[in-house]
C-alpha cells in the first residue's frame, strides 16, 4: 500500500515539483513548488480528520494535494490534466485502481471551470488548495513588482490563513488576516472570488456550508 510518506520520497514527483517550481517562478507566479504542495497536503489531511473521515482516505486526499501541481512545468493552462496522467504514469499497478482513480480525478478536478464532484477527495482538495493564501508563497517580494502584480500583493498582505470545520454548525470556515495597509479587503475579492465559489461549491458536496472570515470580519 502506498503512502504519503512514499508518495514524498519518490524521485519522479519530486523533480516534477522542482521543475514546477522554476517554471513558476519564471513566469513570477507565486509559489507551486513543495512549500505550496505541503502546506496543501498537511491541510486536506487536517480537514479529512476533522470531517471525520477514514485515516486511509486523508492519506489519499494528503497525497493528491501533494501532487496537485505537478503538471505546471508542463503547461499552466492545462496542468490539472497533466498533472493527472503524470501521477497515474508514475504510479500505475501500485495503487487500487479506485484509489488511483481518485487522486487522477481530485488533481484533475482541482482548477477547472466545470469543477465536478464525485467523492470526498476531490472535494477537500479544492478546500486545501484554494485556501492556500499567504506572505510566504510571494516569491518576487519586490515592493515596485509588487504594486503591479494584484496576486502577489494580496498574498503578500495576507498574514494568516487557516481552515477550520465546526462539525455542529456544519460549517467549514476559512479564516484570513489581511494586512489592509498594504492593499485593501476588496483586492482580495478580485482575484479570489472565482476560487471561493468553488470551495463553496466543494463544501456544499461535503454536507457543508463554505464561510469566509477577514480580520474577524464574517463576509460569507
Amino acid at each position: 500500500m502506498i503512502t504519503l510518506e512514499d508518495v514524498k520520497k519518490n524521485p519522479q514527483i519530486l523533480e516534477f515539483i522542482k521543475q514546477t517550481e522554476e517554471a513558476m517562478e519564471a513566469l513570477k507566479y507565486t509559489n507551486h513548488g513543495l512549500r505550496h504542495s505541503n502546506i496543501v497536503s498537511g491541510r486536506a489531511m487536517e480537514i479529512a480528520k476533522d470531517l471525520g473521515l477514514t485515516q486511509r482516505e486523508g492519506e489519499l486526499v494528503a497525497i493528491a494535494g501533494f501532487c496537485h501541481d505537478i503538471g505546471n512545468f508542463l503547461t499552466r493552462t492545462y496542468h490539472h490534466f497533466f498533472g493527472a496522467t503524470l501521477f497515474s504514469q508514475v504510479f500505475m499497478g501500485q495503487f487500487e485502481p479506485r484509489e488511483l482513480a481518485m487522486i487522477m480525478q481530485a488533481i484533475g478536478n482541482h482548477d477547472k471551470e466545470e469543477m465536478n464532484f464525485t467523492h470526498n477527495i476531490s472535494a477537500i482538495l479544492v478546500l486545501a488548495d484554494k485556501s492556500d493564501v499567504d506572505r510566504s508563497r510571494v516569491v518576487d517580494k519586490e515592493l515596485e513588482h509588487m504594486k503591479t502584480d494584484i496576486h502577489d500583493r494580496v498574498n503578500y498582505a495576507t498574514t494568516e490563513s487557516k481552515v477550520s470545520v465546526d462539525k455542529k454548525a456544519k460549517k467549514i470556515l476559512l479564516s484570513l488576516k489581511i494586512d489592509t495597509n498594504f492593499c485593501p479587503v476588496m483586492e482580495y475579492f478580485e482575484i479570489f472570488t472565482e476560487r471561493m465559489e468553488f470551495c463553496r461549491k466543494a463544501a456544499q458536496f461535503l454536507g457543508y456550508r463554505f464561510g469566509l472570515q477577514i480580520n474577524d470580519f464574517d463576509l460569507l
